[in-house]
């Protein structure tokens, strides 16, 4: 490699990286009916009326969380929780997961006993088991990584590549909660730095901190949705910010969407801690990520249907790919959406 000929990784991005990366694999297995490029690998089998689907998450100490302030226990139950929403967002349902770590020497048997009881703790929840993993040394910070496997009906996949025109675009629970958690957090840690006896004030605050450190898996909505025989035509987890993860699905689909403004599910906490921060509640809705909510379309037809479930909102519509996708503005405004990406997903 010439350094005359040297791309930084930031011009890419991280998408834009994944598809330079991967570009040139072919499946040699007529069994993979789907790789790269969606929430998780699609896999056939013997069995004729399930797939089975299989993703994998990898979380760095420093960059994907603070042992400052997030404690082990929650962080074991939320990297359980991140690698089950991929499984979710392909309209499927989460089975098994494996889990190995890098453990530096700063951590005791104490300390990963506790990780693993937050590990455990989701598995209950989301009714999943422990298969297996790995353990090894590491100089650099506790490194996570999970390994979700799910099954989900062979007529009921969601990939992020069926969105069509016309098409509701629906999402689950409310945005911006996490990242704004998060900054709670950080000022926190700022402000408390070397102090003898730390006391951060989170009261009021809780909903937000929660949905950083203990986000929810939507299990939820994919067996309601199941129940009242509604298939997605494009699916994809709020990991990366609406924004981004909205361009996916029109990336994928190769078509244009419209969001309006006034329709962002944005909770209470998350607008006064903005306030507080003097930021914008939007901006963190839009461009926030960790939410790990649902994103996905329904054709036009279902609109009654996803209205009795409750708890989804319809936020906007699939376009023609030559409109582009556009956030409209109480006034009628369209602002072109872009990915910043600037949450931890």
């Amino acid at each position: 490699m010439s350094e005359n000929t040297r791309t930084e990784i930031a011009t890419l991005g991280q998408f834009g990286l994944i598809e330079h990366l991967t570009k040139d694999f072919r499946n040699a297995s007529p069994r993979t009916v789907a790789g790269v490029g969606d929430d998780a690998a699609v896999i056939g089998g013997a069995d004729q009326e399930q797939y089975l689907l299989l993703s994998t998450d990898l979380l760095l100490e420093g960059i994907h969380f603070d042992l400052t302030y997030f404690p082990l226990k929650h962080l074991g139950y939320k990297a359980v929780v991140i690698g089950c929403s991929d499984i979710l967002a392909m309209n499927g349902l989460p089975e098994q997961i494996t889990l190995s770590i890098g453990v530096s020497a700063k951590l005791s048997v104490e300390h990963l006993t506790e990780l693993y009881d937050g590990a455990r703790a989701a598995c209950e929840e989301l009714g999943i088991d422990l298969v297996g993993g790995d353990t090894s040394a590491s100089v650099t910070g506790l490194v996570i990584s999970v390994t979700a496997l799910g099954r989900v009906p062979r007529t009921a996949v969601a990939y992020r590549s069926g969105a069509r025109e016309n098409d509701l675009i629906c999402i689950t629970g409310d945005l911006g909660a996490a990242y704004m958690g998060l900054h709670l957090l950080e000022r926190e840690k700022r402000a408390y730095k070397d102090h003898p006896d730390p006391r951060p004030k989170f009261e009021g605050y809780e909903y937000i901190l929660r949905r950083q450190l203990k986000p929810q898996a939507r299990k939820d909505v994919v067996e309601a949705l199941a129940a009242e025989g509604i298939v997605p035509t494009s699916m994809i987890d709020i990991s990366d910010g609406l924004a981004s993860d909205l361009l996916q699905i029109c990336h994928s689909s190769k078509c244009g969407a419209r969001i309006y403004l006034d329709r962002l599910p944005i909770a209470k906490q998350t607008y006064d801690m903005a306030e507080e921060l003097h930021a914008d509640p939007v901006v963190a809705a839009l461009n926030g990520g960790e939410d790990h909510e649902l994103l996905f379309t329904v054709p036009l037809a279902m609109q009654e249907k996803v209205a009795r479930l409750g708890g989804i909102d319809i936020i906007g519509h699939i376009t023609p790919r030559s409109t582009g996708a556009m956030l409209v503005t109480p006034d009628g405004s369209d602002i072109p959406l872009q990915a910043q990406g600037i949450g931890q997903a």
